[in-house]
């Protein structure tokens, strides 16, 4: 990437001696104007990265440059950067428009610029009508928008992000991704959003970094990390997933995009093609099929296929979720919904899958075939990892 606008080399915060790194070596570039989101578990290390670069805590080593200019030693109030925090921080005993304006009355911005800034603020995120408005009568979703009003009236060199969608309800939390997206594109702000959601991650950002016990295990484009994740933990954090540990028994010629298509012998089920990068065959490794790549059919199909017995269906309108047992293994699949009914518990069904829609993870070199990985996202959360 030419001169990004954010540079972040080896950036490493150690709490203290002896203790496991909460961010370890964690280097990343931003290109301007783009939203980039670091998306993970429970202590990843996503707010402590962003953090550090917002100069509120010091790192223990590597740095952060914008623009070229180096910044890690740069104290907070010259970064000239806003942020808008998960509890948005806005001051009770000041009405919107002296709320917008507090970071510009710091900078000793003059009046008269002040007013224009914050009328022009307010109108961005369209609340200038509640510009008299004290903050106890404003809903969470007004909040927000009058946070990130702040945070952009002084035409930050970042805006950083928070998970500052943590506090609305389910519906609300759509409507304002939208909202920040719209505003973040309209003023090209380039922008680090900390979130726990992969569902925000995969709406909002033009990048997303995905990180794992301190360290980014896979960055890029939102349909990058969905569809090509380069390690088991990335491919399980993202969507749900099935996997199988196989064997790639022979390169059947290129594929799309640069990959190459595989025959793979999947642990006892039998042969199937998948796609990967290239130089796999002869190695084991684990395949990634999403579950609504995976075809489900109740009559059986020409090709290979895997049997199975639906043991959970759950109806969502437009779409039904499987839960199948499949050789002792529990496997996800999804089928749109049919005039001619929802298929039984206890039926038997077919599972199959196009090649191109079953990816090598190339992270996951050795696993033997017999062995299950540990779904990585579970075994964090249930460690409680704070």
């Amino acid at each position: 990437m030419n001169n990004p606008k954010l540079s972040i080399v080896d950036l490493t915060k150690r709490y203290a001696p002896g203790l496991d790194p909460a961010v370890d070596c964690l280097s990343m570039s931003v290109e301007e104007g783009h939203l980039v989101a670091l998306l993970g578990p429970s202590g990843c290390g996503k707010t402590t990265t962003l953090r550090m670069v917002a100069g509120l805590m010091d790192p223990t080593s590597g740095s952060i440059m914008v623009d070229g200019k180096d910044i890690t030693q740069t104290p907070v109030h010259k970064r000239g950067m806003g942020m808008v925090f998960q509890s948005y921080a806005l001051f009770p005993h000041m009405d919107v428009a002296q709320n917008v304006a507090f970071g510009l009355q710091m900078r000793k911005v003059g009046s008269k610029e002040q007013n224009r800034r914050v009328v022009e603020a307010l109108d961005l995120v369209k609340l200038g009508h509640l510009a008299g408005r004290q903050v106890k009568e404003l809903s969470g979703g007004q909040q927000q928008r009058i946070a990130i009003a702040r945070a952009l009236v002084v035409e930050p060199t970042l805006l950083l992000l928070d998970e500052p969608l943590s506090n609305l309800d389910a519906k609300l939390r759509e409507n304002m991704r939208t909202e920040i997206r719209s505003i973040q594109q309209r003023t090209g702000a380039t922008t680090l959003f900390v979130t726990h959601d992969q569902d925000e991650a995969l709406d909002m950002a033009d990048r997303i970094a995905v990180m794992n016990g301190g360290i980014i295990e896979q960055y890029g484009a939102p349909a990058e990390v969905y569809e090509r994740p380069q390690t088991h933990f990335v491919a399980d954090f993202i969507g749900q997933a099935n996997f199988f540990a196989s064997a790639v028994v022979a390169d059947d010629g290129a594929a799309a995009d640069g990959e190459r298509s595989y025959v793979v012998d999947v642990d006892g089920f039998g042969r199937f093609g998948a796609v990967g990068a290239a130089g796999l065959a002869g190695s084991t490794h684990e395949i990634v099929v999403r579950p609504h790549r995976l075809k489900t059919s109740l009559q059986q199909p020409a090709g290979p296929f895997i049997e199975g017995v639906i043991e959970r269906v759950s109806y969502t309108g437009d779409s039904l979720s499987l839960g199948l047992r499949a050789g002792g293994k529990e496997l996800l699949s999804q089928m749109p919904t049919a005039s001619s009914g929802i298929p039984r518990l206890g039926q038997t069904a077919y599972l199959s899958w196009d090649p191109a829609d079953a990816f090598i993870i190339p992270g996951t070199a050795g696993i033997p075939h017999g062995t299950e990985r540990p779904a990585t996202a579970d075994a964090l959360a249930a460690q409680d990892v704070a």
